[in-house]
């Protein structure tokens, strides 16, 4: 591979990550995830990344969108991304790489990132809304709903990321 091939393979790789990253605040890290492929697959001339699997990536995008926008649409609390919010999820998505990476080498770095991310963002969450008066809580049901939501989305994010780098990497 050539230098330029490498930068921008990891340019590829790092925005994977920022969507993955991003469905943790409620961004659309599938969608994310879905431009940096067929971005990828168009300046690659569709030689790793073929349409079957940019189908197959649009149809995970639109379904984990939809239960996330259908777990909205039944009351899930809607969280922002605070200050404290960020540090603590780019915190434990840091400790969840560097665990998670010797068993699993890149499927642990992926999968670090995602669950050690949203135990940090779960964690904040519930110390905050302790802190809220009773009144100004959100049930747990929308609590659960909301975290449900993120989970699906990061799940679904995270068989994107899987199927995209076996592509490219077979």
């Amino acid at each position: 591979m050539s230098p330029l091939e490498i930068i921008g393979l990891t340019i590829f790789i790092l925005v994977l990550f920022v969507g993955i990253f991003s469905t943790l605040f409620g961004i659309p890290g599938t969608i994310i995830i879905l431009l940096d492929v067929i971005l990828y697959a168009m300046i690659t001339g569709f030689e790793k990344i073929g349409i079957k699997l940019i189908i197959v990536l649009i149809v995970l995008s639109v379904l984990a969108e939809a239960i996330d926008f259908a777990l909205g649409m039944m009351g899930a609390a809607k969280f922002g991304a605070s200050s404290k919010g960020v540090r603590a999820s780019v915190i434990g998505g840091v400790i969840g790489a560097v665990v998670m990476t010797p068993t699993l080498f890149g499927l642990g770095t992926v999968m670090g990132i995602f669950l050690g991310g949203f135990t940090a963002v779960l964690i904040v969450e519930l110390i905050r809304q302790r802190q809220l008066k009773p009144a100004l809580r959100a049930g747990y049901g929308a609590f659960l709903g909301r975290f449900g939501g993120i989970f699906v989305k990061g799940f679904f994010s995270l068989i994107m990321i899987i199927l995209t780098l076996s592509n490219i990497y077979s």
